[in-house]
């Protein structure tokens, strides 16, 4: 899957597990439900994922949570928690071979969650809190950090460096969208150079830069039709990967059912980019 090897700030070489690998030519798609909503939704999109990303030789990441902390409801699903979640990915990532991420949200997920998946993910709301930081660092896992919806690249690069002096170097760096007033959010594409200038690998999320947070009466909106062309748009800047939550039915989904895509529409977005890379 691999080309070429690209080495990333602090020496790292890009390598999320055996045989995936970070590549400036071949970006990193991570893909899959929102939410763990069920065994069966998250093998369903992950096979179909993993097949199309083989097709055009790009490495694949499956990506769900188990638990949605971070809800505008108090009514709003939240997943099968974590000792289900973590059962139901180890599986997923048996059954298809594939490297996996989840979001963790407290020193002990981080801890609990560093087991079984690959890659870990600090959501965007919790950028900044450092003990998190540091137990996802302690694990040795690769650490994804969600640029928090107000933050400038700057503080993700102090992020990062903050990640390394916890003698992980592994991290990526998300750009999601900046607040632009209020329920709406727009994507500053600089931030990707920004966040990239020291050699941090960077991702583009595509679904969640498009949402429209707290503007669908007790939930988040979205604009999901935006989201193929901002990430035509990412990978013309250029990122190491991107992004994209996938759902069979993204309108009965039980989170972000205005932004997850079609796995028709991943399907035209992943053609689209191969074509832009000459793949």
């Amino acid at each position: 899957m691999q080309n070429q090897t690209n080495f990333y700030a602090g020496q790292w070489d890009g390598e999320i597990c055996q045989n995936v690998t970070l590549s400036k030519t071949r970006p990193l798609i991570i893909a899959g439900p929102c939410m763990l909503e069920s065994l069966e939704l998250g093998l369903e999109v992950g096979f179909f994922m993993k097949k199309l990303c083989e097709k055009y030789q790009l490495p694949y990441v499956f990506k769900s949570s188990y638990d949605k902390a971070n809800r505008t409801s108090a009514t709003s699903k939240r997943g099968p928690g974590i000792e289900t979640g973590l059962k139901w990915l180890e599986k997923i990532k048996k059954e298809l071979n594939v490297p996996i991420l989840t979001d963790v949200h407290s020193v002990a997920q981080a801890e609990e969650a560093g087991n079984v998946v690959d890659i870990l993910q600090i959501p965007a709301f919790l950028c900044k809190q450092r003990e998190l930081l540091i137990a996802a660092a302690q694990t040795g896992k690769v650490v994804q950090v969600k640029k928090g919806q107000w933050a400038a690249p700057e503080e993700m690069r102090e992020i990062a460096h903050f990640l390394s002096a916890c003698n992980n170097p592994k991290t990526i760096l998300v750009e999601r969208g900046t607040c632009f007033g209020y329920n709406n959010l727009v994507v500053d594409f600089r931030n990707l150079v920004e966040m990239s200038k020291e050699g941090h690998a960077v991702i583009f999320d595509a679904t969640h830069a498009v949402q429209l947070p707290g503007a669908g009466n007790g939930c988040s909106s979205g604009l999901r039709d935006m989201a193929h062309p901002l990430a035509k748009a990412a990978i013309a800047v250029g990122v190491d990967g991107l992004f994209m939550e996938v759902h069979k039915n993204p309108n009965e989904a039980l989170s972000d059912s205005d932004t997850q895509l079609t796995m028709l529409m991943a399907e035209k977005i992943i053609e689209d980019i191969a074509k832009m890379l000459h793949l």
